[in-house]
């Protein structure tokens, strides 16, 4: 009885956006410290393209997504990849690491390096996001007509670090 009494008190704690387990070396951020926490609810959108090989298949175009605190939004996410705040802040970031998701449905977890910052506010100080407890997102299957637009529900929780 006390493990099961002692798991809940771990995840409040916790909160929404820790991961279950340490992160991986690739998306790690050692020395810099969490600004914001959020979870994310949205969708992957891929489009139709012939390949270097001329078969079509679906290719990744943007995600989009609302970013959520304690149930209210708080901001959006949207291709660049960008994540903006409802107080103005946004930064733009680029992948440096990735992890596998948990199942195969699952599109990877990220560790992004910010690379432009707009406004002021919450967002100002990021340098690094990550992206964990990915839900969903890859789109497999057969496309038959290019120019064609599909999109996969995804979650995802994103942690906003700065250098300490």
């Amino acid at each position: 009885m006390s493990i099961k009494l002692a798991v809940p008190c771990l995840m409040l704690l916790a909160g929404p956006a820790a991961a279950a387990e340490p992160l991986s070396e690739a998306l790690a951020a050692p020395g810099e410290t969490i600004v914001l926490s959020v979870h994310a609810e949205g969708a992957q959108v891929y489009e139709c393209k012939a390949g270097t090989d001329g078969k079509l298949a679906w290719t990744f175009r943007e995600p989009i997504a609302t970013l959520l605190a304690d149930g209210k939004t708080i901001g959006r996410h949207y291709a660049g990849p960008n994540w903006e705040h409802t107080d103005g802040s946004a930064v733009a970031g680029k992948a440096i690491g990735n992890a596998s998701g948990t199942t195969a449905a699952d599109i990877p977890w990220l560790k992004l390096e910010v690379a432009a910052h707009r406004g002021s506010g919450v967002l100002t100080p990021v340098t690094t996001v990550q992206r964990i407890n990915t839900h969903g997102g890859k789109l497999d299957g057969t496309c038959d007509k290019a120019g064609e637009f599909k999109s996969a529900p995804y979650s995802a929780d994103y942690v906003f670090l700065r250098k300490s």
